[in-house]
Order: structure tokens, then sequence, then C-alpha cells
């Protein structure tokens, strides 16, 4: 389905198949982003380490992150399958995974507020013709709640404990990269972690303690730093500003200040959602991040929270600063150069997804009939999209 922040991907190839896929998940989370900015400003400036600390109302945080966020994500994910029955069966079943785990459940709201919607849906398609007239209300209200209720039971039992297992073996193979040295392979991990929203898992749970051990022998350790780096989100958002769909650009000015000023890493996340391919772009900017920070000798002294460019410098140790925003530069450059390549460096007009009559083409057209090509090329694609009446093209 399309949204105003998820346009519709033409084509039935990989590519496209992906790109929907992204795109749904994209679009639970991009109307939500109000929130993740709120939840961002609140964390930034309350918690112990912000920039005025208070300890009244940096309670704020856990609940929001922790339940605020994900039944607003599970919320909007029912919504879009199931309009607003879909959305309250999905926000009720949210609060099953929610419950049933002790990480954050973006993921697990993301997988069961469209999962129960389904449900619902078919539900209310095989009550429709078996309701008689004047029990539709109560059968409506009751067929939403038992859906929700036995999904909420699964939440707690089954997809939440799944999800969070989830987040532990990715933090396993974290521990497994650190331990035999292979710091910059550990981005391959770290980096699609992070954006399925487990980015605090990792960080917090995997990363932090393994660091806080290695700063007490050192006195720094080169661990706080490979999921906080700020340089791969803000590579992708300056190639999104400059080559990425028209829609789009006017918010990552906002973003770009949130994730590097802010250090709300989780604003960049929906805009690999949306095109999942540039994941690649982040990997390659954490690779290349990490590993000029093994060159440089770099360390920090304490987990930067959140990450952001102030945090990074305030926990950087005296004499120190060359390698930290070393590797922010180049993991900016190297990041912004492969999102800009995989954009097509903005030779598509930006509204439409990616050239997508290359996935509703043919593959066996041949350079035997220059002709008919160059007439296929003028009638498809963007320019066919934006032509073409839609009854035409149904």
């Amino acid at each position: 389905m399309a949204t105003p922040y998820t346009p519709t991907v033409h084509g039935t190839g990989v590519r496209a198949t992906i790109q929907r896929f992204g795109g749904h998940l994209a679009g639970m989370i991009m109307p939500n982003i109000g929130a993740f900015i709120a939840w961002g400003l609140i964390t930034a400036l309350f918690i112990p380490t912000g920039w005025i600390p208070n300890k009244t109302l940096a309670e704020l945080v856990g609940p929001i992150i922790g339940t605020l966020l994900p039944v607003l994500i599970g919320y909007t994910g029912g919504r879009m399958v199931h309009a607003q029955r879909g959305a309250v069966v999905g926000a009720v079943a949210t609060m099953g995974v929610v419950v049933g785990a002790d990480v954050p459940m973006f993921l697990g709201a993301m997988i069961v507020g469209p999962l129960a919607a389904l449900i619902l849906k078919h539900v209310d398609r095989f009550t429709a013709e078996r309701t008689r007239a004047g029990f539709e209300m109560l059968v409506d209200n009751f067929t939403a709640g038992i859906v929700g209720a036995v999904m909420a039971i699964a939440g707690v039992l089954a997809i939440g404990p799944v999800v969070e297992k989830v987040t532990e073996v990715a933090g396993d193979g974290v521990s497994w990269l650190v331990s035999h040295s292979l710091l910059p392979i550990a981005s391959v991990i770290i980096e699609p972690a992070k954006v399925l929203f487990l980015n605090n898992a990792i960080n917090h749970g995997v990363l932090g303690p393994l660091g806080v051990a290695e700063s007490v022998k050192h006195g720094k350790s080169i661990l706080f730093m490979l999921e906080s780096n700020p340089g791969p989100g803000l590579g992708l958002l300056i190639a999104y500003l400059l080559f990425g769909p028209r829609s789009l650009r006017p918010s990552t000015p906002a973003a770009m200040i949130i994730h590097f000023f802010g250090g709300i890493h989780e604003i960049y996340f929906p805009y690999v959602l949306m095109k999942p391919r540039l994941i690649v772009a982040v990997i390659a900017g954490g690779a290349a991040g990490v590993l000029t920070f093994l060159v440089t000798g770099a360390g920090l002294v304490a987990t930067p929270s959140p990450g952001s460019i102030f945090a990074y410098m305030a926990v950087t140790p005296k004499g120190g600063w060359f390698g930290p925003i070393a590797g922010i530069v180049v993991a900016t450059a190297v990041s912004f150069a492969v999102a800009a390549a995989l954009l097509g460096f903005g030779r598509a007009n930006g509204d439409q997804p990616d050239e997508p009559a290359q996935d509703a083409t043919p593959t066996g057209t041949n350079d035997t009939d220059i002709d008919t090509d160059t007439h296929k090329h003028e009638t498809t694609g963007e320019t066919a999209a934006e032509s073409v009446p839609a009854t035409k093209e149904a």
C-alpha cells in the first residue's frame, strides 16, 4: 500500500518486493516521528548526562521508549492493514510484546501490530455474511476484543520472548567479533540491527559492559564507538537531502540536526527502511569509521549517551580528539558516497521510487530492435507513471 511517506512501488521483481516491504516498515515509523523527536528532546535534556539533568523529568524516558513508542507503532501498523479497527487491535496486541520482553519492542510492534490487524480483517470477512441485522456492533466489538486479547497473550508468551532472543543473538554475534579482533566486520551486524531499533540493546547491553571493562584497564575503549558513531547516519541523510525523493528532502535538515547534534539515531532509521538497499551505505560507513578508529588508536572513556557529537567530545580522553573526529568524518564521507551512488545521484526525478521500470520491463529484451526499445523506454518508467491515467494503468 502507498502512504504519503511510502510512494507506490511498481514492478514485481525482487528489488520491488524488498522496497515494498521496507516501505511498509517505514510507514509504521514515519507518522510517529514527532513522538520520537519528543522522546529524543526529553532524553537529550533531562537524563543525568543531558544538557539540564532533572531526575523527575528523566522518568519520562523509560515509559516513552518502552511503552508509548511501541504502542504507537503497533497502532499505526494495524491502521495500515485494517483501518481504525486494525489500529485498536494492533495497539492492544503490542502491549503483549511490551510486557513480554525487557527491551524496547519496536521490532515486535512492527510484527504484531499488522499481524493482529490482518487476523481481524479475515475474521471480519468471515462474520460479515453470518451476522444478523442489528447485531453488527455487538459482533464487531467482541471479535475485536477477542482477537486483541489473544494476540496480546501471544505477544507475552511467544512473540515478545522470540524478538528478545533475536536481540540476544545479535549481541552475541557482536561479542564474538569483538573477541576475535574483527571489529570493522561488526558493522555488518550492528548497522542492520540498529535500523531494526535494536541499537540500545546492542550498545548498552553488550558493547557498554565490554567497553567499561576495557576502559578500566586502558583508560579508554573503542567499543564505546562501534554503535554510537553518528557518521554513517549523517552521511545517509546528506545523500537523501541531495539525491533522495523530492517529497522527503525537506524533512532531512531537521533529521540531521536531531541525529548529529541531539544524538537521536532513530531519526534516520525510517529513511533506510524506505529503501532497504541503503543499509549497504551505513554498513560501509560504519566499517570505515571503525577502521579509522583502529588506525588512529581512538577510544572513549564512557558510552556517549546520547550518541551526539557533543557527547562524543565530552567523553573523549584529553588530547585524543583527532581519532574520534577522523572516524566520524570518514564514516560520514563513505556513507554519503555509497548512499548517493545507490540513489543514482539524483538521476531519477525523485518523485518515483528508484527507476521502477526496471522491475516491470521484461529482461529478455536485446539489442536487435533499437526502435522498439527506445519506444518502450519513452512510454514506461517515471514518465509513463506521470502521463498515463490511473485507469489505464490498472
